[in-house]
């Protein structure tokens, strides 16, 4: 029998001596009370890109879906298995989130293995390369374009498919409906890993700027 990694038990003693000391109450209303927080994030699980550091955020006050390449799916309710859509129809529907956020971010592996379709899959099951399907023909799109480095590229890439899920999202009717009545905002984010900055995408333009902080 493995034993359980001795770092994450020492991790989670140093939160309990420090964190949760802190925050006791706060996690006791919450367990009590349930959650309710005002902003979801669709975010990669890519190990350097966690949003409740990069937002410095507390217990109960962000959402996070985490899946590969942050990327949302049409609509389909098609009785399929759809993990990322539940979370979605659990955060609107059921929490009442008031913000959605897409965050992508540099260095993706996900982003590079949509740009490298001839590299062989990971396992005979490609699930990985089945997931990233998602973003149809964008990444043949840019992987042709000769005039980018594969850096660009590939920053390209996530930005677009940021955008590209955005609009996957305003695919869900109750997504639409509540952001047409001003209940809902929709919002697209870059996190540059080696930077530690984050990139806001302009609602109106699809550019990524850099907010002022």
């Amino acid at each position: 029998m493995h034993r359980f990694p001795d770092y994450l038990l020492k991790g989670h003693a140093n939160f309990m001596a420090g964190r949760y000391t802190r925050e006791k109450d706060r996690y006791r209303d919450l367990a009590s009370i349930g959650q309710s927080p005002q902003t979801m994030i669709i975010a990669c699980c890519d190990s350097r890109a966690a949003p409740e550091m990069i937002f410095d955020s507390t217990p109960g006050e962000l959402f996070v879906l985490r899946n590969v390449a942050n990327l949302v799916p049409t609509y389909q309710p098609d009785g399929g298995q759809h993990g990322t859509s539940a979370g979605i129809e659990f955060a609107v529907k059921a929490l009442g989130i008031a913000n959605i956020v897409v965050m992508g971010h540099g260095r993706c592996g996900g982003i590079k293995a949509a740009l490298s379709p001839d590299s062989s899959p990971l396992d005979s099951g490609d699930f990985i390369g089945k997931w990233m399907k998602m973003l149809g023909g964008l990444p043949e799109q840019i992987g042709h374009n000769e005039l980018m480095t594969p850096g660009e590229r590939q920053t390209a890439l996530e930005r677009i498919s940021i955008r590209n899920s955005i609009a996957n999202l305003r695919t869900f009717p109750y997504v639409a409906d509540l952001e047409a009545e001003g209940k809902l905002a929709v919002h697209g984010a870059w996190f540059d890993i080696s930077t530690g900055e984050l990139w806001i995408m302009d609602s109106e333009t699809g550019d990524f700027l850099r907010p002022d902080l």
